[in-house]
């Protein structure tokens, strides 16, 4: 199905949500790993969320009440969240908080993780991927960041196996 080009490696985007309910968005730009002429694609392995607060070194409870944090990564630009059966969407999180103590990362069952072997994950021939992140909540003292870590190779693909992924992409931008 495909070739890997390269080994694993990691990119990453920051989203500051400094508002409540209303979404942040971000991009990875994928225009240096896609390219339609040699059906080259972006193989995902993996996508990983980090919470942190204002600055690097401040906990994200000392920013939130309660409330939930909601982030989504996505191959087609939706203007928002989607529902988990939007094609478009590679992978999700949420992070529940309050402030009688409960903290939890468990609430977003949708699996970021795509497999151990060679030929597992999600493949992307589109040239950007897309970061919306959402405060939900009645109130936090400062800014809200979400690190976004996708961990992928640079692959070829067959020309069916490209054909088919673009056409199902294309779809899901209907």
């Amino acid at each position: 199905m495909a070739t890997k080009k390269t080994s694993m490696f990691t990119l990453t985007e920051r989203v500051t949500i400094s508002a409540i309910d209303v979404a942040t968005s971000a991009t990875i730009d994928l225009g240096s790993y896609v390219d339609v002429g040699d059906r080259q694609g972006l193989q995902i392995h993996s996508v990983d969320f980090i919470f942190q607060g204002a600055a690097a070194a401040t906990s994200i409870i000392d920013s939130l009440g309660n409330g939930q944090v909601m982030v989504q990564v996505t191959d087609l630009n939706r203007g928002g969240l989607v529902f988990a059966n939007d094609r478009a969407l590679v992978a999700s999180g949420v992070l529940t908080h309050d402030n009688d103590g409960y903290l939890s990362q468990a609430t977003d069952q949708y699996p970021d993780n795509f497999g151990k072997g060679s030929d597992d994950g999600r493949y992307v021939v589109n040239d950007q991927l897309y970061i919306t992140a959402l405060l939900d909540q009645s109130s936090f003292s400062s800014d809200v960041n979400v690190t976004v870590r996708v961990n992928a190779s640079i692959v070829t693909l067959g020309a069916k196996d490209f054909m088919a992924i673009a056409i199902q992409s294309t779809a899901a931008d209907n």
